[in-house]
């Protein structure tokens, strides 16, 4: 068997593929976290998803917050005056305040960090959210 040397169009392509990828991530930026316009920092950054989805580290958006959580396990249960919400890695049942709840995704971890969508935490602790995809940016309001 011998070797045989690429097409022309072949290199062309893929220079063009590997430039516009670099580009990309060069351009691209993080997703930023507020609440209440103050700016919540993580060692893990939210993940997003091609639709729009978003999911942030429970404990530093919980602290930011001004909660507190406990973790047992893969249990974490996070606590706000007399607001909690108890949920568990890779189970999409979760509570909130004692009552039973369905989340859309089940948490899940991240560099060790438990990951969770907004809308439990909206739920849970009666904020708003919103995730404006083009300036990358979660805004979170307390009442």
């Amino acid at each position: 068997m011998t070797y045989r040397w690429p097409r022309p169009q072949t290199l062309v392509i893929t220079v063009v593929l590997a430039t516009l990828s670099a580009a990309l991530l060069t351009f691209s930026r993080p997703v930023e976290m507020l609440v209440d316009g103050q700016r919540v920092v993580s060692d893990v950054p939210p993940v997003t998803t091609v639709s729009d989805k978003v999911y942030v580290p429970l404990r530093s958006m919980a602290e930011a917050l001004g909660a507190r959580t406990v973790v047992q396990g893969n249990t974490i249960e996070v606590l706000r005056g007399k607001q909690s919400l108890r949920v568990k890695v890779g189970d999409r049942h979760a509570t909130i305040d004692g009552e039973p709840f369905t989340m859309a995704h089940a948490p899940f971890r991240v560099r060790g960090r438990v990951m969770i969508g907004l809308k439990p935490i909206s739920d849970a602790f009666g904020v708003r959210t919103n995730y404006n995809p083009h300036t990358g940016r979660i805004n979170v309001i307390t009442q």
